[in-house]
């Protein structure tokens, strides 16, 4: 398959190939033929040698538009803006080739030239300056062969002498020409002229290859957008473009621009700066500003993206246009400045926020923390009294900044001239020092004599200290020196004698693939290289505006970023050397809503940012201990949030304690039923010999008393923290104790019962239901009872068990008595109101009985309360929550016992102790009158 490319790509190469040596052998003449226009030759700073190399600058950064009326020929749209910062890199440029060219072994009998071209910031201008730059090696080659064959006439008419075969180098030619010697005489100079047209000859004639070739290589450029424009141009022909600035995370893609490669890292690296940048001060409600161009889109766009997903909002966005009304600036001045946002992210170029500034630098805004991209970190237009006030504090990325030993010297010792070719310089001479060279007249204007010296100026041009951009241009420069020295075989000890070979050719595009393999160590001890997307390694400094003792900004780097470092070793700052805005002495802050605190929540507003939002406290149960806590944090099983909710804090313990004010209650309420039964039990005891206690079996009443003592007592068993016994013993007691009470009541009835409705004397009746047979029926109905409890104990006993249920509502652990067996509760439950129905319905059977004293109609009234005691108790057991459903079980038990003990045990007490005349045998059968 690659084999196919290949071939595909040489077989269209070859045609071209041909038409370029002028190997076509046909052409009809009948056709129009295309011919270049002339006058219409973009202006170019230009030197000549063995190798040309291209080079693209703004020098100029407002390009006027083309207007094409097709009418008349197009003339060469004039740009205007001196860049003084573009010449700076130009001359850059310029230096780095002739270091190059000075220095023997890199590029031994070669000279490097150039040729460089104004882009002036803009695609059109850009693409003119490109096919201008293309097009003039074509011209020059031609030209050459017509002079070759001129030279080649006349050599040969003068001399006589025949072509021998050969190559020389420009080199050589010096060489040779240095060496002549000096003719004369007539004769000697003939002879002089023969061996220097000999040379001129092979100079001319055998080295077409490299004098003559099409550019190998381009510098440039510096922005993204006109980079994207001659990359993708340049591109299909394999001729590489080593950008010094163009930074459009854009550009990487090397299927539209697979010859394209740069010196400086791409902004893919330096958004995710910014973005830790920026985060890392906790700087997370910001508002960006950015041009139209690729460079500001793309940056913004990814900036944007990464900053969300690290919680950041862009607070607002303002576009620059490319030639802003003074109603623009002025709206995005206004939006500035009623922004809450006080920190800004700048990616645009300083040409393109100069108006702005300037507006909000006549309005004397301060307070605004201005975070830049390297595009005008280190501009010095900026830099000016007018803007200190606005743009000190000013913190950014920049390219890492060295010294280049003799540049300085080198940008001092420029002149203008009126050479051609030197129009660049002459423009700049004209603009530094505001003199008009073609205006001798002008009024206020001073004729330009070219001696004023650069030396005593203090500008951007003349400052040298540390280079950024300058130094991308001097490692591109040498990377393209570097590669011809491989691509040429300058190592060779062959017959070229340590020379580079000269008969290599560019039009193949093995140049690029010798390009992207560059990898060297500069004289700053820093590895120059490409990887797989001709980047190079992401360095960055981190530079802070602050002013000097003389009252001037100067770049103080503050930190560094590494985008190869591992995670977390990436961004280094020296946070104490930083000057913030307006001189702060704290980091400014920048928030649409200030942080929660501890013990609250953030809650986004409808329609806004999250970054703008309102706090709410934590719910109970919840915490937040951090500030600018987006969500409560819930408390741990058994544990509860503090009063503040910043902490969780061992869940207060809650059940019916003897300290609570119901525990005493119930306390007290048990043992006046406990003291009171005891009293009625002392009464009995004292007057059991008497009808009203002998009747319906006195040993049965003193049973009943015992067991009413024991439910008063058993409601003890409820009150106080669950224990392991406690939980055992509470239901246990509460089940039996009832029971054995209603057994009593259920023999009470049937003795009364089988009294008044049996055929049989009354001795006959006491005889089949005596003394025996009613202990053998209490024993009967209460041991179902006591196995069941015993077995509930043994087989799923309770225990203590920590409720958190109600933890949400009460903030409290409700300590209760858990029962892994619920029916055990329900069936004793059940057989308790099993026996007081039956006693109940048998009561109501005997309830008009004729006896003056009618046992059986207190027994109906007792069972009656006592249904409508745990009736009720059930639904307020189940909804009460914690310990109030063991007050309600207490009490219950408490309103049942009560209920037995006083109407079945006071009216008799109440005819004993305020009634004896009624306490006879006679008195109880109702024969006596009352």
């Amino acid at each position: 398959m690659e084999g196919d490319v290949i071939r595909k790509e040489e077989a269209v190469r070859e045609p071209l190939h041909g038409l370029r040596k002028g190997e076509v052998k046909s052409k009809d003449s009948s056709l129009p033929e295309c011919a270049k226009l002339g006058g219409s030759e973009p202006i170019a700073l230009h030197s000549d040698g063995d190798v040309v190399i291209g080079g693209f600058f703004p020098l100029h950064y407002v390009a006027s538009k083309p207007e094409y009326s097709y009418n008349s020929k197009p003339q060469v749209t004039s740009c205007s803006g001196l860049y003084h910062t573009a010449f700076h890199w130009m001359m850059t440029m310029i230096f780095t080739v002739d270091e190059i060219n000075r220095n023997s072994s890199l590029l031994p009998g070669v000279k490097l030239g150039y040729r460089i071209m104004d882009s002036c910031d803009h695609v059109h201008t850009s693409l003119r300056a490109l096919f201008s730059l293309i097009s003039y090696s074509e011209t020059v080659k031609k030209t050459a062969e017509t002079e070759n064959s001129r030279i080649q006439t006349e050599g040969l008419n003068m001399a006589g002498m025949k072509r021998k075969p050969g190559m020389i180098s420009s080199a050589e030619k010096r060489h040779a020409e240095v060496n002549m010697p000096k003719p004369r005489g007539l004769k000697d100079a003939e002879n002089y002229m023969k061996e220097k047209l000999t040379v001129e000859i092979k100079t001319r004639e055998y080295s077409p290859c490299l004098n003559y070739s099409p550019v190998p290589a381009v510098i440039g450029l510096a922005s993204s957008t006109p980079t994207r424009a001659v990359a993708h141009t340049l591109g299909p022909f394999n001729i590489p473009l080593v950008s010094y600035f163009a930074t459009c995370t854009c550009l990487t893609d090397k299927h539209l621009y697979p010859s394209f490669l740069r010196t400086v890292p791409s902004d893919l690296f330096q958004v995710r700066g910014l973005v830790k940048l920026v985060t890392f001060f906790g700087w997370f409600w910001v508002g960006t500003i950015g041009a139209t161009d690729d460079y500001s889109l793309y940056g913004i766009q990814a900036f944007s993206i990464q900053f969300g997903q690290q919680g950041g909002c862009v607070a607002f966005h303002l576009t620059i246009p490319t030639s802003p009304t003074v109603a623009e600036i002025q709206k995005m001045a206004d939006k500035l400045q009623r922004s809450t946002a006080r920190v800004v992210v700048v990616f645009a170029k300083d040409v393109n926020l100069l108006d702005l500034f300037l507006e909000l630098s006549r309005r004397n805004m301060t307070g605004i923390q201005w975070v830049v991209s390297e595009a005008w970190m280190t501009a010095s237009q900026l830099t000016t009294p007018d803007f200190h006030n606005l743009l000190e504090g000013t913190l950014g990325f920049s390219f890492p900044g060295v010294s280049i030993p003799g540049l300085k010297e080198f940008l001092l010792n420029v002149r203008p001239s009126p050479k051609p070719g030197m129009e660049f310089v002459n423009m700049f001479w004209e603009e530094y020092f505001g003199f008009d060279k073609n205006n001798l007249g002008a009024v206020k204007k001073t004729v330009c004599t070219g001696s004023e010296d650069l030396s005593y100026t203090d500008s951007s041009y003349s400052d040298v200290s540390q280079v950024r951009i300058s130094y991308n241009v001097y490692k591109a420069v040498y990377a393209v020196a570097h590669a011809l020295h491989t691509f040429l075989n300058c190592n060779s000890t062959g017959p070229s004698g340590g020379l580079c070979e000269m008969h290599s050719s560019f039009t193949n595009g093995q140049f690029l693939q010798y390009l992207k393999m560059v990898n060297f160590t500069n004289q700053f001890d820093e590895k120059v290289y490409f990887d797989s997307n001709g980047e190079p390694v992401p360095l960055y400094d981190i530079i802070n505006w602050q002013k000097d003792s003389k009252n001037e900004i100067s770049f103080v780097k503050v930190g560094s970023y590494d985008g190869s470092a591992h995670e977390g070793q990436q961004l280094q700052i020296l946070k104490n050397t930083i000057v913030w805005t307006t001189r702060q002495s704290q980091v400014p802050v920048s928030q649409c809503s200030a942080p929660c605190p501890p013990g609250s929540r953030q809650a986004t507003r409808q329609g806004e940012p999250k970054c703008c939002f309102d706090c709410l406290p934590c719910a109970d149960g919840e915490i937040s201990n951090q500030t600018g806590s987006t969500e409560c944090i819930k408390c741990p099983e058994y544990f509860w949030s503090d009063k503040e909710k910043v902490k969780c804090v061992a869940g207060e313990e809650e059940f019916l304690s003897f300290n609570d004010t119901m525990g005493i209650i119930l306390v007290a309420i048990t043992l006046l039923g406990f003291i009171l039964t005891t009293i009625i039990t002392i009464v009995f005891h004292s007057f059991r010999y008497t009808p009203i206690v002998k009747a319906n079996n006195s040993e049965i009443s003193f049973l009943l008393l015992l067991s009413l003592k024991l439910c008063f007592l058993c409601s003890l068993v409820f009150i106080g923290q669950p224990s392991w016994w406690t939980c055992r013993l509470r239901q246990a007691a509460f089940g039996i104790s009832f029971v054995l009470c209603l057994s009593c009541l259920l023999v009470k009835t049937i003795v009364v019962l089988l009294a008044f409705h049996t055929n049989v004397p009354a001795s006959r009746g006491r005889m089949l239901f005596g003394t025996s047979q009613q202990r053998i029926l209490i024993l009967c109905t209460t041991a179902p009872q006591i196995f069941l409890s015993t077995g509930w104990v043994l087989g799923a006993p309770p225990f203590p068990f920590r409720n958190s249920n109600y933890q949400a509502i009460t903030g409290k652990i409700v300590v209760e008595c858990k029962e892994p067996w619920p029916p055990g509760f329900y069936l004793l439950l059940g057989y308790i109101g099993l026996l007081a129905f039956v006693c109940l319905l048998l009561a109501f059977f005997g309830r008009k009985l004729p006896d003056t004293f009618n046992e059986a109609k207190l027994i109906t009234f007792s069972m009656l309360i006592f249904w409508a005691v745990w009736i009720s108790f059930i639904p307020a057991y189940v909804s009460s929550p914690g310990k109030f459903s063991v007050a309600v079980e207490i009490f219950a038990i408490l309103a049942s016992s009560f209920g037995l003990l006083l109407c079945i045990f006071v009216p008799k007490c109440y005819i004993i102790l305020l009634h004896p005349e009624r306490n006879i045998k006679k008195g109880m059968t109702g024969k006596n009158p009352r």
